[in-house]
C-alpha cells in the first residue's frame, strides 16, 4: 500500500515515521533532520545522472543532500510520497529550486528511494534515483 501525503501533513503510521521525519527534513531543509532519520551507519546507493554513487554514515548522506539541496536562491518541495513496498519504504519527491550554482533560472528534481530501516526504527539503508536538474522550462540542457 502506497500513501501519499502532503508533505506538511505527518502520517501517523508508526513504520512510515523514519520517512516522514527524513522527508520533513527535506523539506525544511533542515538536514541535521534529515540525518536524524538516518541510522549512524546508513548506507546511501544513488544513481544520478553521471553515475552510481555510494555515501556511508549519517552525517555524511546529510551532507550529501545539504550539498544538493542546501544553498539556494529559492526552494520548494513540490511533491512528496511516503509509503511501503514489500516491506520496504518508498520514498519519492520532487523540489523546485534556483540555485547560483545552477545557472539562470527554476530547476525541477525528483527523486525516488527505497529504504530499509533498522532495529531503532531508523532508515539503514537508501537506494536512490535521480533525475538531475532539469530545466522547469523543458529547455535541454547545453
Amino acid at each position: 500500500m502506497t500513501t501519499t501525503h502532503d508533505h506538511r501533513t505527518a502520517n501517523t503510521s508508526p513504520r512510515l515515521a523514519p520517512a516522514n521525519a527524513f522527508l520533513e527534513g527535506l523539506a525544511a531543509q533542515d538536514f541535521t533532520q534529515l540525518g536524524g532519520a538516518l541510522a549512524d551507519d546508513a548506507r546511501l546507493r544513488a544513481l544520478l545522472p553521471p553515475g552510481q554513487f555510494e555515501w556511508t554514515g549519517a552525517n555524511v548522506i546529510a551532507g550529501q543532500f545539504a550539498h544538493w539541496f542546501g544553498d539556494t536562491a529559492s526552494f520548494e518541495l513540490i511533491e512528496a510520497t511516503a509509503g511501503e513496498i514489500g516491506g520496504r519504504l518508498h520514498l519519492r519527491w520532487r523540489l523546485r529550486l534556483q540555485a547560483e550554482r545552477l545557472g539562470a533560472g527554476s530547476f525541477v528534481v525528483e527523486q525516488q528511494a527505497y529504504a530499509d530501516t533498522d532495529e531503532a526504527g531508523r532508515i539503514g539503508r537508501l537506494d536512490l534515483l535521480c533525475t538531475g536538474y532539469r530545466p522547469e522550462d523543458g529547455q535541454a540542457l547545453g
